[in-house]
């Protein structure tokens, strides 16, 4: 089975990071971050949606938000984050059942290939789908049509594992099973209003998810 996997919010709790990032490039285009409650929001679409919400259609000052947030990521903002307790067993788990794994992230590329790269379980992941840096736009649905693309797997024997809308309605516009979980920065409501096929409480759940599908 192919099981793909959001970034931020599933694997990782980025949000030291994520929070810290927007709090300084607001501040150097002169705009007021709003709280930690309200940061959770930008946790998963892209930076540039999220801008908007603060400053408008104003695109110098969000591209200058953009470059700021991201020289701070290069230089310590990509390592302020967390694996979740239970992920490193999942994958393990899911490898050792023949699974194939792939990340599916809003994260740009640049930003997300470095996370990875030093995450202790990233060589489990044979492919990373993620936008590049001009994007605005969610494009979950068209990364997961090139991961079934690319792997050659039928919608049916695939997976798609987030904590937000975003993933959910992705895995829906490809006819791929969505599996929401309990532990990012998304809630049951959401999740299921999105059309999730299953939400899940703990990373073990979805080994066992995947490993029926092979059983079955």
């Amino acid at each position: 089975m192919l099981v793909l996997f959001d970034l931020d919010g599933t694997l990782i709790d980025s949000a030291l990071g994520i929070f810290a990032g927007v709090r300084h490039s607001l501040a150097a285009v002169g705009a007021e971050a709003p709280d930690d409650a309200a940061l959770r929001s930008w946790i998963g679409p892209p930076l540039r949606v999220s801008y908007r919400d603060i400053l408008g259609d104003d695109s110098e000052r969000i591209e200058a938000a953009v470059a700021a947030y991201s020289e701070r990521f290069r230089a310590v903002g990509w390592s302020e984050h967390t694996v979740y307790d239970g992920i490193a067993d999942m994958i393990a788990s899911l490898v050792d059942g023949g699974h194939r794994l792939a990340v599916v992230t809003s994260k740009t590329r640049s930003h997300a290939e470095p996370i990875i790269d030093h995450l202790p379980f990233g060589k489990a992941f044979e492919r990373v789908y993620a936008p590049g840096p001009e994007t605005a736009h969610s494009e979950k649905a068209t990364m997961i049509a090139a991961a079934l693309a690319d792997f050659g797997a039928s919608p049916d024997d695939t997976l798609m594992i987030g904590d937000r809308l975003y993933d959910i309605e992705g895995a829906v516009a490809n006819g791929v099973r969505g599996v929401g979980v309990l532990w990012g920065f998304g809630d049951r409501e959401e999740l299921e209003t999105a059309g999730a096929w299953k939400v899940v409480e703990a990373p073990a759940e979805i080994a066992l998810l995947a490993d029926s599908f092979v059983a079955g």
